[in-house]
């Protein structure tokens, strides 16, 4: 009707800039209680009336940084740590995984996460794979300039762009520490695919986790869940070994076990039914 005609007309003089789009032009009307029609009935009157909605480029792709060229890909060189909340316990879990090994390194609950729990945690986290003693060492020790690595980092620590993880104070224990700082695209969560992946099976998997109201309780499940992870359930993302075999360097071995396996194992298949198979036809 001509009346609805000039009421599109008149919603995209009014309401295209905040809007954007025939779709939400036509919900728009209904939602003034002015005009209700279709998205298609919007986008043909526009058309036929030569009307054009205002176009908004899409954001520019921000390339992904790659890791430093002296990062060697083995276990304890990049770890990824984030974190996750248990709403039923009302806490958060801040959480460190070896992201070659897929190893649990460990994990902190906290009600309020700050740059002091993941100064924290690392702290924890550098004691138990028993690199803190040689970082202190170091930071102690004098430098020599003739060593080719003397100013190489640790290992290399790879997050979000989280207030916690990005603040002046985390940064600072970080350098003071010898562990270089690698951030995710912003709006790009696939750059932490490992860890959220961790998250992500952890509540999977275990999901009484997240019923858990207690985080005294919480914490202690999952450090029993931690020892299951990390010792007994079979990663994909490393080949069907445990992170522990990754980390200690038994999953090459193993991997390689398998596969001799599968090789025997064919080859006996064969021999058996060429022996089993050539009775003469009834």
């Amino acid at each position: 009707m001509p009346w609805e005609v000039q009421e599109v007309l008149a919603l995209a003089d009014e309401w295209s800039e905040v809007d954007g789009s025939h779709r939400k032009l036509a919900h728009r009307g209904s939602y003034l209680g002015r005009v209700w029609v279709s998205p298609a009935t919007v986008f043909r009157v526009l058309l036929e009336h030569g009307r054009v909605l205002p176009h908004r480029p899409a954001r520019e792709p921000q390339l992904k940084v790659p890791w430093p060229a002296w990062v060697q890909y083995r276990p304890n060189q990049v770890w990824g740590y984030d974190l996750t909340a248990f709403a039923a316990a009302g806490t958060q879990a801040l959480a460190i995984i070896d992201l070659v090994s897929r190893k649990w390194i460990g994990h902190l609950l906290c009600s309020e996460a700050t740059s002091l729990q993941v100064q924290v945690l690392f702290t924890r986290a550098l004691d138990a794979e028993g690199l803190l003693d040689g970082i202190i060492g170091r930071a102690e020790a004098l430098a020599d300039p003739a060593a080719p690595d003397a100013d190489q980092p640790v290992l290399l620590a790879v997050s979000d762009n989280g207030a916690q993880m990005t603040s002046g104070s985390t940064r600072e224990f970080m350098a003071l520490h010898a562990i270089a700082t690698h951030f995710g695209r912003p709006g790009v969560p696939t750059d932490q695919a490992p860890v959220e992946s961790f998250f992500g099976h952890l509540k999977h998997e275990w999901p009484y986790l997240c019923q858990i109201t207690d985080p005294g309780d919480l914490d202690r499940e999952l450090v029993a869940v931690r020892r299951s992870y990390n010792g007994v359930r079979l990663h994909a993302g490393i080949g069907y070994v445990t992170p522990d075999d990754e980390h200690a360097g038994r999953g090459a071995a193993i991997r390689h076990a398998r596969r001799f396996g599968l090789w025997r194992a064919r080859r006996q298949r064969l021999a058996y039914h060429r022996n089993h198979n050539n009775a003469p036809p009834s």
